[in-house]
């Protein structure tokens, strides 16, 4: 009989359900829905979504076997201070169905799953029992990580990146500058993969930290003086790819040559993919959605405790 974990995640703009029986898993996700110019949802209008997106997501999977223990996302990073209510659609999800099957429930961070997800998606296990550098790149996070194993899953020192706009915002800034719909990654990616060779900023790195105000400042003028759409997103993206290179050079001078892992929905971009061929990426659907990292950690979990 199969056996297998369940995992949730309800992070800002993700609703997401994975199962995972120790060597194949399966997702099911969708982000939420956000008006036509607007740049993201309050808590509140997500946490509700998530609410009734979740019975959807959810009918999407099979759940035929034996269901060892189920996990959720319940705060973006593993500190006591970290908190964001929308993880508590998944969080109460995970909890009720725990009790009603009688198994146990377990709870990570969603940068934990993000790095499971993206190590298990790799093929890099091993990334969870030894010391490594990680970017995690999503909308409202970009941030250098060096991570160490933690029991079943791992623990997370931030020691750079950007100490404003996120890699993520500027990318739906950008396509809001261009008129796409939020979010933008995907169409923005489209549009630059067309350019060949074009333009980007550097902008300056103190330490291992740097600001993309900068380069969205830059992409504004560059627009305004007439830069096709495509040039646009080219500029935007290129700009971010160059920074996260410049800083993970820098971030190996003082940790050494260890591996370099990317996750975060802004991890699927093709150009920072096709620009960093020494980085360990997972396939695009678990770098954006980490229910199924959570689902992999909760079975670690579970092994470990005995079933």
């Amino acid at each position: 009989m199969r056996e297998y974990t369940i995992g949730f995640d309800t992070s800002n703009y993700t609703t997401s359900c994975a199962v995972f029986d120790g060597t194949d898993g399966t997702n099911s996700g969708r982000l939420l829905d956000v008006a036509p110019g607007e740049l993201g949802l309050r808590q509140s209008a997500a946490l509700f979504s998530h609410i009734k997106r979740l019975p959807e997501i959810v009918e999407k999977l099979n759940f035929s076997g034996k269901i060892l223990a189920i996990g959720a996302s319940s705060k973006p990073r593993e500190t006591e201070d970290s908190y964001m209510p929308c993880f508590l659609a998944g969080v109460c999800q995970a909890q009720v169905m725990a009790q009603v099957q009688n198994v146990p429930y377990y709870s990570f961070s969603h940068q934990q799953g993000h790095i499971a997800a993206a190590a298990w998606s790799a093929g890099r296990m091993d990334l969870l029992e030894r010391e490594h550098l990680a970017w995690h790149l999503s909308g409202g996070t970009t941030e250098l990580l060096y991570v160490r194993p933690k029991g079943v899953a791992v623990e997370c020192e931030i020691i750079g990146g950007t100490n404003d706009v996120s890699a993520g915002q500027l990318i739906d800034r950008t396509g809001q500058l261009l008129g796409l719909q939020f979010p933008s990654g995907k169409e923005l990616d489209r549009l630059a993969s067309t350019v060949t060779k074009g333009e980007f900023y550097a902008p300056k790195i103190k330490g291992l930290e740097f600001s993309l105000s900068g380069v969205e400042h830059k992409v504004k003028k560059l627009y305004e003086a007439g830069a096709s759409p495509e040039e646009t997103a080219y500029f935007a993206i290129v700009s971010v790819v160059n920074t996260v290179h410049r800083v993970t050079k820098k971030a190996m001078e003082e940790y050494g040559e260890i591996p370099v892992l990317y996750s975060g929905g802004v991890a699927s971009n093709s150009i920072l993919r096709r620009m960093t061929p020494d980085g360990i990426f997972a396939k695009p659907q678990y770098s954006t959605d980490n229910a199924m990292g959570t689902a992999i950690l909760t079975y670690r979990a579970v092994m470990q405790d005995g079933k």
